[in-house]
């Protein structure tokens, strides 16, 4: 498979870029600084694009399979993920045959009733300092339920640097129950696996430990 990958320098980018290369995939990182993804490998095709370029982009996604974005939202304004997706649902004109996988969070999806008691004073805590950046995943959210593109939304939970397992849990359309956290490798994972399953396009996809 073919792979663009955005947000690759990132920490969960970097994984998707080293685990979609060992799968055998070839891999096109989009990156603003080519500095930051010290990787050399045959598959690999580096490109530095720090904004989205309507022409150059059309013409590199018009010779791959599928589009995984791992770009963090701000906390400070400026709307990443909005933006770049946005570019990325025109450049594919409502192309149905490119899977498009992209990272969200757990706070963007449903509300799930009940939980700890700390988790739900805090909660509103959380939401408010990061307000700007689940503004601009809600946005890039609702941009892509009215686009015609095949995609799939991956809403994790809290990141952590902890090593790769594969045992995470998958919940279509909600939050995963009673999911807390899960390591930047299994989201990156996880945001591969859904590239095959047919069952999560055009659904969202909680991911949690």
């Amino acid at each position: 498979m073919r792979i663009t990958v955005l947000g690759a320098t990132g920490g969960t980018g970097r994984h998707v870029v080293d685990q979609a290369l060992n799968a055998g995939h070839r891999v096109t990182a989009l990156v603003r600084d080519p500095a930051r993804l010290p990787v050399t490998h045959e598959r690999l095709e580096t490109v530095r694009m720090p904004v989205p370029e309507p022409d150059r982009l059309r013409s590199l996604l018009s010779a791959t399979d599928a589009v995984v974005s791992a770009l963090a939202a701000s906390a400070k304004g400026g709307f990443p993920a909005t933006t770049w997706t946005g570019a990325v649902l025109s450049a594919l004109e409502d192309d149905r045959a490119t899977r498009l996988a992209v990272v969200s969070a757990s706070p963007v999806g449903p509300k799930e009733p009940g939980g700890p008691l700390p988790q739900r004073l805090l909660m509103p805590l959380i939401g408010r300092l990061f307000r700007d950046a689940y503004l601009d995943l809600g946005r890039m959210e609702a941009a892509l339920e009215a686009s015609g593109a095949a995609w799939t939304v991956v809403r994790p939970p809290q990141l952590t640097d902890a090593p790769a397992t594969g045992e995470y849990r998958l919940a279509l359309d909600r939050n995963v129950p009673s999911g807390y956290r899960i390591s930047r490798a299994d989201l990156a994972h996880a945001l591969l696996r859904v590239l095959d399953d047919p069952a999560t396009v055009r659904r969202a996809v909680g991911v949690a430990d």
